[in-house]
């Protein structure tokens, strides 16, 4: 063999087959799919993701346990400081509320985090659920306050309460 041969009968843009184009094709009548069956028709080929021929599904059979963090898990909109000082005015109030007609913390949360990204200029009151470190020192050093919004309280498990010692 040598390099005149290699490519010999190797095309690289091979051409699609035509289905469907009369019996003198080759590929005529069913279009090379058989008579009948799953795979015989459009539309009905491919079966939904897991189906397993009818059998009961892998993810039906294995056994379910464990547990979901969506219960206690909680979703917070972070902001950062240096976002704060460009949406807000010198000694105002910033809360969930303010920061939302801002713009800055949008969608379904749980709270408001501050972060201590970027510098602050003014003296702001802020309150929310969580600030960092760095957030909290910027905050106090230009004589603003960061209020803590308390979390919501758990709720109380109906347990039965013991029964006072009868008398006899």
């Amino acid at each position: 063999m040598d390099l005149k041969t290699v490519h010999q009968g190797v095309h690289r843009l091979k051409r699609k087959k035509r289905v469907g184009r009369g019996p003198g094709s080759g590929h005529g009548k069913t279009s090379s799919r058989g008579s009948k069956g799953q795979w015989a028709s459009a539309g009905s080929g491919k079966p939904k993701a897991g189906f397993e021929g009818g059998q009961m599904p892998l993810f039906r059979r294995i056994p379910k346990r464990g547990f979901s963090h969506g219960s206690w898990d909680h979703y917070y909109l972070v902001v950062n400081i240096g976002d704060l000082d460009k949406a807000f005015a010198d000694g105002a109030t910033v809360d969930q509320e303010a920061l939302r007609k801002a713009g800055l913390a949008n969608g379904p949360a749980d709270g408001v985090r501050i972060l201590g990204t970027g510098d602050l200029t003014k003296r702001l009151v802020v309150k929310a659920h969580h600030f960092s470190k760095s957030a909290l020192e910027k905050i106090k050093a230009k004589g603003g306050s960061a209020d803590l919004v308390p979390p919501p309280q758990k709720p109380k498990r109906n347990k039965m309460k013991p029964r006072p010692p009868s008398q006899e």
